[in-house]
């Protein structure tokens, strides 16, 4: 049972999120070796504050909360029926809000946040977002338009052109059955878009000169590989602004207006959010399996 050190808060688990980088992290990806042994996996999560440490306004116990950065550069996520970790980690979840939905919202919700903060869209821009049925482009989809975007997205299947369309998007393209940039220039009258969010540049950066406009700009969250192979000359004659981040690692101001956004849009009902499956907390081997093959279309979350 972990206690609440100065500044910290302990949180009764009722769900857990499964992410992309908890698997990749438990197998060593991206450079991201296991910090201590053991470690308790999983960033984000739900649940109840039922105890707070020296500095931590008592009236923060019984406060239904999501966590952020819960097994970052920290040995225990939120993969437990406990965790404690900083207060501001915990941040209040709204009454409308489920504790699964809260699941989803430390990874997948913030980093489309943080990518439309970058990507700076004004209305009637036009975006791409890649791989549109997953769980970063399923918000980010939604927060495109309610900024007054046009929103094309990409997807591999019929069911997740579905998926991304319920989500808001204007046209989804199905990379597998469509050429891409034949496509994009049909929906933009040869102009090209004005921002893609992408989740791979390492897969997708080839086919930048068919998809963007002069002067438009790439926010990358994601990529395959450690390196990438660029079209550099075409993209410094035609100005192209590449901008990548790290969710986890985002400025304090960054991380504080998102969390005031999201708060704010929650708990207006604003966002959508889709649970793909619950498990038991026994079954966190399969979650990160299932994860980790892509099929499933939403958040896997874990109820300990």
């Amino acid at each position: 049972m972990p206690q609440p050190g100065p500044g910290e808060v302990r949180v009764r688990i009722r769900a857990s999120g499964a992410n992309p980088s908890d698997w990749k992290t438990r197998k060593g990806g991206s450079g991201r070796k296991l910090i201590a042994p053991p470690v308790i996996p999983h960033s984000d999560g739900a649940g109840d504050i039922d105890a707070v440490g020296e500095g931590v306004p008592a009236s923060r116990i019984g406060e239904r909360v999501w966590i952020w950065n819960g097994q970052w550069k920290r040995a225990s996520g939120t993969a437990a029926e406990y965790i404690a970790l900083p207060a501001q980690q915990a941040v209040p979840l709204p009454a409308n809000v489920s504790y699964d939905e809260g699941a989803c919202l430390g990874i997948p919700g913030f980093t489309a946040w943080q990518a439309m903060r970058l990507a700076a869209l004004q209305p009637g821009d036009t975006v791409l977002v890649q791989g549109g049925a997953g769980s970063v482009g399923h918000y980010a989809i939604q927060l495109a338009k309610l900024r007054g975007a046009t929103v094309l997205a990409t997807v591999s299947s019929e069911a997740k052109a579905a998926h991304a369309r319920a989500a808001g998007a204007d046209h989804a393209i199905d990379y597998r059955r469509e050429d891409l940039g034949a496509r994009v220039a049909e929906l933009t009258g040869g102009r090209g878009v004005d921002c893609i969010i992408e989740m791979d540049l390492a897969a997708n950066a080839a086919s930048y000169p068919k998809l963007l406009r002069p002067h438009g700009r790439v926010v990358v969250y994601g990529m395959s590989g450690a390196e990438a192979t660029l079209p550099t000359m075409w993209l410094m004659q035609n100005s192209i602004g590449l901008q990548f981040f790290l969710i986890y690692e985002i400025a304090q101001a960054d991380r504080d207006a998102g969390v005031r956004e999201l708060t704010d849009l929650l708990a207006a009902g604003k966002l959508k959010h889709t649970i793909a499956l619950r498990l038991p907390l026994a079954e966190i081997a399969r979650a990160h399996d299932l994860v980790e093959g892509g099929t499933l279309m939403g958040n896997v979350v874990l109820a300990p």
